[in-house]
């Protein structure tokens, strides 16, 4: 039970709290869409790995679901791709820039003054450019910010990884603006 009334306890994790406070739901928003579906050299689905990873990192069960469903949904993957966002990703045929990316995002999770000019470094010797390290510790430090916001509040979200699939198409083809219907 989330430790606050929220107006539609049917909506999970972030939806619940951004139908609770549309007024701060719609920056949220806007932010993630940005993040996550905007312009950018890295893809959509890589994106959402990042986010995924992160949440998964900071134990916040509904946002590496869900993200890591969007990131099954733009890759054409199934529920299992979630569980291969745990474990790393080990047998995924990641670019070294997108392992690169993934170890400073590790640590912009773990603390921002984690990353060091070594990790820079690898991600600009593995092909990244500034604004995609830019971007991955955005996208790092932003995950952090809704993962504590959903579990600070202690939404609740469905346990099985197949119950997020429908969310992560949504997310992945309607994004992050779209209405949630609860």
């Amino acid at each position: 039970m989330a430790h606050i009334t929220l107006q539609n306890d049917a909506l999970p994790g972030i939806t619940g709290l951004m139908d609770f406070r549309p007024e701060t739901a719609g920056p949220l928003n806007a932010l993630a869409e940005v993040l996550l579906r905007g312009p950018s050299t890295l893809t959509s689905g890589e994106r959402e790995i990042i986010a995924s990873s992160v949440s998964w990192w900071n134990n916040c069960h509904f946002c590496h679901s869900s993200h890591g469903a969007a990131a099954a949904a733009h890759l054409g993957r199934g529920p299992a791709f979630i569980d291969a966002i745990k474990a790393g990703l080990p047998d995924e045929p990641l670019s070294p820039k997108m392992r690169a990316l993934l170890v400073v995002a590790r640590h912009v999770q773990e603390g921002g003054l984690k990353v060091t000019d070594a990790d820079v470094a690898a991600a600009r010797a593995a092909g990244a450019t500034d604004v995609e390290i830019h971007d991955t510790v955005l996208i790092a430090a932003a995950f952090c910010m809704y993962n504590r916001y959903v579990d600070g509040l202690a939404t609740w979200r469905p346990e099985p990884k197949e119950a997020y699939m429908a969310i992560g198409e949504r997310l992945a083809h309607q994004g992050y603006m779209a209405p949630v219907m609860g």
